[in-house]
């Protein structure tokens, strides 16, 4: 089959092995498939990555130096069963999972494996037990993107929102536009949104950001004390003696880069929440005390729940999450590495969708 291989952090598009399903697993045919920010940052500090992995005791299965094939976002269609699976989903089913299935050296993230291709190929095998069927006919290129919303609502889910809270997200690539997307699916707000690109604002907007701020022309944290949350540490010592209550202003910082969550923490309100959203692939630098003074919560979020991927599809499904305005080019296999190149420009392009089956 042809697929797209991650090799010496090139890209080749050529023919490799088709896979065959094992125990428990389910072939299939994928439609489509996102590329996500993680395979921008894989291709080249996937090193990084793996070594990350392995300091927070997630196991050393994968080699970087050996081929991969990435591709984590997708929605397929059912070819064909393996042993020891109950085949519910009939052949040309539509579906979509989380990305990891069960091999003989225990639980592969597919898209992140060296033994089971992602979805930058023409097959795939998965899970039988982690397969959900596309409801509501839903297109596919709609349902891959199940995966990065996820991404957001889990985010929202381990943020402590409540009923007043102001919500400011930094940086509105697919993270920061899945977090917008799942606070006002939640009726959250008012939310901020902050980025420089205006191709990105204009997604923040068209994903339900109440105020768009570009920080090139002004802070993104200047709209606090406009939207009755005391700003400073003063601000907020005056409103405990004057008895006035607010809701808790959370920061959903989804950028990643080195200096950004030091910036934050010098922006952010008194006893606000710090959502660290964005992977900074390097060393970084924070200075606590800051923290310290204001009192504030740091929290670090990754990926979802196999639940919250379930009930991710389902508010896209019902309309609750309108993925449409992320999508913003089509490739096929022969396409992805331009690909890669345009989404390092994020005025050229939010998400790129690759389809095996097009020219």
């Amino acid at each position: 089959m042809r697929a797209v291989v991650t090799r010496d952090k090139r890209l080749t598009c050529e023919e490799i092995e088709d896979p065959l399903p094992i125990q428990g697993q389910t072939l299939v045919r994928t439609l489509c498939c996102g590329i996500c920010g993680s395979d921008l940052h894989a291709l080249h500090f996937m090193d990084n990555m793996v070594e990350g992995m392995r300091r927070a005791g997630g196991g050393d299965g994968i080699d970087p130096a050996k081929d991969m094939v990435f591709g984590h976002e997708f929605c397929a269609e059912v070819l064909d069963h393996g042993p020891g699976t109950d085949g519910r989903f009939k052949p040309g089913t539509r579906v979509v999972s989380v990305p990891m299935t069960f091999g003989p050296a225990g639980i592969e993230l597919v898209g992140y494996s060296n033994r089971y291709p992602g979805g930058f190929s023409e097959r795939m095998v998965l899970a039988e037990a982690m397969l959900l069927e596309v409801p509501n006919g839903l297109p596919a290129e709609h349902a891959a993107l199940t995966e990065p919303m996820a991404v957001g609502a889990h985010a929202v889910a381990e943020a402590a929102v409540d009923k007043d809270s102001v919500c400011l997200v930094l940086g509105c690539g697919p993270v920061g536009l899945a977090v917008i997307a799942a606070l006002k699916a939640r009726g959250h707000g008012p939310v901020i949104a902050a980025d420089f690109s205006p191709r990105r604002r204009a997604a923040a907007e068209a994903m339900g950001a109440d105020i768009v701020v570009d920080p090139a022309k002004e802070s993104p944290h200047g709209k606090w004390a406009d939207l009755g949350v005391p700003a400073t540490l003063t601000a907020h010592r005056m409103a405990m003696m004057a008895g006035q209550t607010y809701g808790r202003p959370i920061v959903f910082e989804c950028v990643g880069a080195p200096g950004v969550l030091q910036s934050v923490i010098e922006g952010a309100p008194p006893k606000a929440q710090i959502v660290v959203a964005g992977v900074c692939m390097t060393p970084d630098r924070i200075e606590p005390s800051l923290a310290i003074n204001k009192q504030l919560d740091l929290r670090f979020v990754f990926g979802y729940s196999p639940e919250e991927f379930a009930a991710t599809l389902h508010d896209i499904a019902e309309g609750r999450i309108d993925v449409a305005p992320i999508v913003t080019g089509k490739v096929g296999l022969a396409g992805v590495a331009d690909a890669f190149k345009a989404l390092g420009d994020p005025e050229n392009h939010v998400k790129i969708l690759v389809e095996p089956g097009r020219a």
